[in-house]
C-alpha cells in the first residue's frame, strides 16, 4: 500500500517554486495568488520556511526571498549528477567546435529544467540561457521531444493543460503532434519559437536515470528546414556518445 503523500511539504515546496528570476521577493498575496493556497497556510508556510533557513522575511517590504541554503541544493545535485559528469564535458566539445549552443534539461511540472548550457552562437538571448532556467514545453523542441516519450498519461495532463491556457491550442497542437511524430520517425524534432532561432532536441534515456533531453540550437536567417539537417547529425551523434559512455561508467551498474 504507498504511503500518502505529506500535503504540509508539498506545500512548502509549491511556495520555494514560486520564485522566479524576475520574482525574487514575493509577498504572501502574491504567493497565494501564485501557488492557490490559501492566505493563512501561506503565512503559516513562509514563518515555517524563514524558520528553516529556506527563505529571508524582508521587513521594509513585508516580502519574501529565497535564502542562500537553497543555492546549496543546486550546486549539491549538479556535482552529483552522474548524467551531467558524463554530458558536460561531451557537450562543450561539440559546442566549441561547430560553434553552436548546446543544453540539456529535464521536465519540471510544465516546463523544462535546463540542467547544463554551453552558448557558442552569437545572439545575445541564446547566450544568456543558463543552468536553472525555465522554458515552456509546449512552445519548444526541447518539450516536444519529452513529450514524444512521456508516459501517455502525463502526456494527456499536459496537454489538458496547455489547451486550456493557449488561446492558439489548435496551430500549438499540430506543431505538437508533428514533432512528436519527427521524434519518432527521426530521433529528433525541430521548432523556431523566437525569431531567427532554430533548435533541435533529442530524448536521452539512459539505464536508471529518468529522461533528459539533448538540445542544439543557432541563431540564423538560414531555412529551418536546411539547419536542421545540418544539425541533427551531430546532435544525433552527441547523443550516442553520452549513451556510450554512460553505459561503459560505474553509474550505470
Amino acid at each position: 500500500m504507498a504511503t500518502p503523500p505529506n500535503r504540509s511539504l508539498e506545500r512548502g515546496i509549491e511556495i520555494l517554486r514560486a520564485f522566479r528570476p524576475g520574482s525574487t521577493l514575493l509577498g504572501n498575496g502574491e504567493l497565494a495568488e501564485r501557488t492557490g493556497l490559501a492566505p493563512a497556510t501561506v503565512s503559516r508556510l513562509t514563518q515555517t520556511l524563514v524558520g528553516a533557513g529556506l527563505l529571508e522575511h524582508d521587513r521594509s517590504a513585508r516580502a519574501y526571498r529565497l535564502a542562500a541554503p537553497v543555492l546549496s541544493f543546486a550546486h549539491a545535485m549538479r556535482t552529483g549528477s552522474a548524467v551531467l559528469q558524463v554530458a558536460a564535458p561531451r557537450m562543450r566539445a561539440v559546442a566549441e567546435k561547430l560553434r553552436i549552443n548546446v543544453g540539456l534539461a529535464v521536465a519540471d511540472c510544465s516546463e523544462m529544467l535546463y540542467l547544463e548550457s554551453f552558448r557558442y552562437n552569437t545572439k545575445a538571448s541564446l547566450r544568456s540561457v543558463v543552468s536553472g532556467q525555465r522554458v515552456p514545453i509546449e512552445l519548444t523542441s526541447l518539450g516536444r521531444a519529452w513529450l514524444a516519450v512521456a508516459p501517455e498519461t502525463r502526456r494527456a495532463e499536459l496537454l489538458k493543460e496547455f489547451e486550456a491556457r493557449r488561446s492558439d491550442w489548435p496551430r500549438l497542437r499540430k506543431e505538437i503532434d508533428k514533432a512528436i511524430d519527427s521524434v519518432r520517425r527521426r530521433g529528433w524534432c525541430a521548432a523556431s519559437w523566437q525569431p531567427e532561432i532554430v533548435a533541435l532536441a533529442t530524448p536521452l534515456s539512459l539505464e536508471n536515470e529518468r529522461v533528459h533531453v539533448l538540445n542544439a540550437s543557432v541563431s540564423t536567417t538560414d531555412p529551418a528546414n536546411e539547419v536542421a539537417l545540418a544539425l541533427s547529425a551531430p546532435l544525433l551523434a552527441l547523443r550516442e556518445q553520452i549513451g556510450a559512455a554512460f553505459r561503459d561508467t560505474p553509474f550505470a551498474r
